[in-house]
This record gives C-alpha cells, sequence and structure tokens, in this order.
C-alpha cells in the first residue's frame, strides 16, 4: 500500500470513529488486530457490538467504497468478529453487527460524503 493511500485510509478510519461518536456509539477500539487481520472500528451502541469496515475513496461518491466490500472481505469481516469476541471472554450470544461506514473524500482533505450502512455484512 502507497503511503498515499495509507494516509487516506487512516484520515477516513479517524473521520468514520468522529462520525459514528456524534451519533452515540461509543468507540472501544481502532485498528484491532489478530492473526486473522485487522477490524477498523469496534463500537457499542445501545448493547450491541458494532464492527467496522471503513472504505475511502477520493472523490464525491461514497458508493464505490460501499461496493468494494468483496465476498472473500466479508468472510473475513465475520471471521474478525468472531475472532473479537472470542478473544475478550464475551458470551458467545453478544449481539453484534458489521456495518461498512464509507467516505467520499474531496480534494483539500475535506469530507464529501459519508454513508453509513449498517448491517451490511451478514450471514448467507
Amino acid at each position: 500500500m502507497t503511503g498515499r493511500r495509507r494516509r487516506l485510509g487512516e484520515w477516513g478510519e479517524t473521520v468514520a470513529a468522529r462520525y459514528l461518536a456524534c451519533r452515540g456509539y461509543e468507540i472501544l477500539a481502532r485498528r484491532w488486530r489478530c492473526a486473522a487481520g485487522e477490524i477498523d472500528i469496534v463500537a457499542r451502541r445501545e448493547g450491541m457490538l458494532i464492527f467496522v469496515e471503513v472504505r475511502t475513496r477520493s472523490g464525491s461518491d461514497p458508493g464505490m467504497a460501499a461496493e468494494s466490500v468483496s465476498g472473500a472481505k466479508r468472510t473475513r469481516l465475520m471471521a474478525l468478529a468472531s475472532a473479537f469476541v472470542e478473544a475478550h471472554h464475551l458470551p458467545v450470544e453478544t449481539p453484534w453487527r458489521i456495518d461498512v461506514v464509507a467516505i467520499a473524500a474531496a480534494s483539500g482533505g475535506q469530507t464529501a460524503l459519508i454513508e453509513h450502512i449498517p448491517y451490511a455484512v451478514e450471514e448467507t
């Protein structure tokens, strides 16, 4: 990953965390890692864990970012969510979901648009 792309991704995660916090989500972790990979944001709201995949793209259309979550990425996110629950010794019945926050970045480091998609990744 290039330095420019990494900076854009980190910026997008910061924007997403602020966006969620302003809407009542408690941010529990950012960039949580395990052997299976990384979860961008782990949050809690109304007793539910929310695992958030942040997709940031340059331009004014966040839809392209949201659609970029492939089948393989969806499978990995499901595994990562389960790994988080297990690693933190949470009850198996702990309610959780996976959301996507898609961010379109305008030139000059401005946020063009944010699209929050609750339950974006579900078991098939």
